[in-house]
């Protein structure tokens, strides 16, 4: 492939890449979005093309390889059948922004709860290597309350393992979790070990969940630590494959405050 990458080419690639037998596609120009469906269900899977292309100018074939593993993995979850009875302990939250779709390309609502300013909770049935998004339709098919679903998603994330990679810059500690599990950003929701890395915390207390696979925690002691964070969290956001937020927050007393960083001052 040349070093130069559009629309008309990266749609030609996926399209070969992804074809099969029960499969249709339809792209819209004006969104420059490709669209790949089941034929038999109707279910589908929408990429935004700009995107993966400003991947394949970092990336190469990673980023197509990614694109296309995401899609062959979310359109075998929509095929499969889904229930709660035996699978109690694969029910976990997901962190989403607050623009990510609130229903299925299907119309049918997802299920979720509102979280900060900039995120909301979504919740996800695990099925191995991908997670299907729970909706309304399914809780009701099998007969549990939003509730419940709740409160087994947040009971599940706190057994996730919280090990933790450590950097020093300036005199700010920032520390990283990346399991690449799918549930990195949802450890958020961890209360227990919020409030024990507070606890450790000489500074201001930092929380980031730049995008789906990483929760940055930061110890921030001077005004250099807000920069390097900001600077930080925005790149982790520009590269992520599920961006969530560029903003960070300040944690204090359980709650979860966006920050905006300008230049070397910070405002709450």
């Amino acid at each position: 492939m040349k070093n130069k990458m559009d629309s008309k080419k990266m749609k030609a690639e996926l399209e070969k890449r992804l074809t099969k037998e029960n499969r249709s596609f339809s792209f819209d120009r004006e969104k420059d979005q490709l669209r790949i469906e089941n034929k038999e269900t109707g279910k589908g899977i929408t990429v935004s093309l700009p995107g993966i292309i400003a991947k394949w100018h970092e990336q190469k074939e990673n980023a197509i390889d990614e694109v296309v593993y995401y899609v062959e993995e979310g359109l075998e979850a929509m095929t499969g059948q889904v229930q709660f009875s035996g699978q109690e302990k694969h029910i976990y939250p997901v962190i989403r922004s607050t623009s990510f779709p609130s229903e299925s390309q299907d119309g049918v609502s997802f299920l979720f709860d509102e979280h900060t300013a900039e995120t909301r909770v979504y919740y996800a049935l695990d099925l191995g290597n991908t997670y299907r998004l729970i909706d309304e339709q399914v809780m009701n098919k099998e007969g549990w309350q939003h509730e419940r679903i709740k409160e087994t998603a947040l009971f599940n994330v706190r057994s996730l393992t919280t090990s933790l990679k450590k950097d020093e810059v300036a005199g700010n500690t920032f520390y990283f979790l990346n399991k690449n599990d799918g549930y990195d950003a949802s450890r958020i929701l961890n209360d227990a070990f919020l409030k024990e890395m507070k606890q450790k915390m000489e500074g201001d207390m930092a929380v980031a969940v730049p995008h789906q696979d990483v929760l940055i925690l930061a110890d921030i002691k001077n005004e250099t630590g807000y920069d390097v964070l900001a600077q930080m969290t925005m790149s982790f956001f520009a590269s992520g494959r599920v961006p969530i937020t560029a903003l960070s927050f300040i944690y204090e007393d359980g709650e979860l405050e966006p920050i905006f960083i300008l230049g070397k001052n910070k405002k709450k």
